[in-house]
């Protein structure tokens, strides 16, 4: 894309000072015609960005003229590239893009960059399984996410139609969630229930103060807290709490330890029988503090396990 070459060649020009349309076509794998075409249009642009004519002549960024990319520190550098590295493996343009970004870091952050970005190797695929490729519905979102186009969704079995201003989009545990504007205001779509999906022509501006991390952060919180309305405090060893808390997650914690040497925990659900249906194959290992509807539901469990299987 010409938007990664210009911003290449401006951190060249910075990084070397003076280059020629010869140096930054062979750096950056284009025409030297193509090479010239960017510095005149970045010229053009309003960048002050002017050749300079004789023998030792070339083009470069006249008044110190600097681009915030290049104030990068060193840890920055290595961050930067360590983050971006994995998804370079998977990602063609994402290699494309570090591979030029690298050649216009300074010299003595290179090494570092180059080493940080092949440190770490995602593999997206589960053992046995091929490779699995972003959905084209979900590419389909971020070209609207990026280009700011409201998207025609229809969703959920129902397939209500609605048009909605794309935010952003966040991967979880497998399945993909859009975030995005309506009428309603913030809402969390997920994409696997989206039916079908319209990119139209329509701009709109995405608030100044949104972020996804945080928005994300607040889906995440709610969705807890609806996985949280019933709360069970249990007794148990040490060593079956550990258990428990992987079993739980976010919805353990750990109370106190006892004198005894064991351990109270209070461990939340949705439903009390789904806090039952996890503690009653722990028989006396685990004993219920309460509450009542959760041990009405063990009970009941245990009864029908009895009338099933004595």
């Amino acid at each position: 894309m010409r938007a990664d070459r210009l911003v290449a060649t401006l951190l060249l020009m910075q990084s070397r000072g003076r280059v020629t349309a010869a140096e930054i076509a062979t750096e950056l794998e284009v025409s030297v015609a193509t090479a010239r075409r960017d510095l005149e249009a970045l010229s053009t642009a309003g960048i002050p960005v002017y050749p300079q004519p004789g023998r030792n002549g070339g083009w470069e960024l006249v008044g110190g003229a600097r681009t915030d990319l290049s104030g990068l520190t060193a840890n920055e550098a290595q961050a930067l590239f360590l983050l971006a590295g994995p998804a370079a493996a998977i990602t063609p343009e994402v290699k494309s893009a570090l591979r030029k970004l690298v050649r216009a870091l300074p010299d003595t952050f290179r090494a570092d960059a180059e080493a940080a970005a092949s440190a770490v190797v995602i593999d997206p695929a589960r053992w046995g399984e091929h490779t699995r490729e972003r959905p084209e519905l979900v590419q389909r979102l971020q070209t609207a996410v990026v280009r700011r186009r409201k998207v025609r969704l229809a969703y959920g079995r129902s397939e209500q139609e609605r048009l909605v201003e794309p935010w952003g989009l966040v991967d979880k545990d497998e399945h993909w969630y859009l975030i995005a504007g309506t009428d309603d205001g913030q809402r969390t779509f997920r994409v696997d229930r989206i039916s079908e999906a319209e990119v139209t022509d329509e701009s709109f501006e995405r608030p100044a103060d949104f972020d996804v991390a945080e928005a994300w952060e607040g889906v995440v919180d709610w969705v807890e807290r609806q996985r949280s309305q019933t709360t069970a405090t249990v007794r148990t060893q040490a060593w079956c709490a550990r258990i428990l808390a992987d079993q739980f997650g976010r919805q353990y914690e750990l109370a106190e330890t006892l004198e005894d040497g064991r351990v109270r925990v209070r461990l939340s659900a949705t439903a009390p029988v789904m806090i039952a249906q996890l503690l009653v194959g722990w028989g006396k290992l685990v004993e219920l503090e309460g509450p009542a509807e959760v041990r009405a539901e063990l009970v009941r469990l245990a009864t029908e396990a009895l009338a099933t299987n004595g």
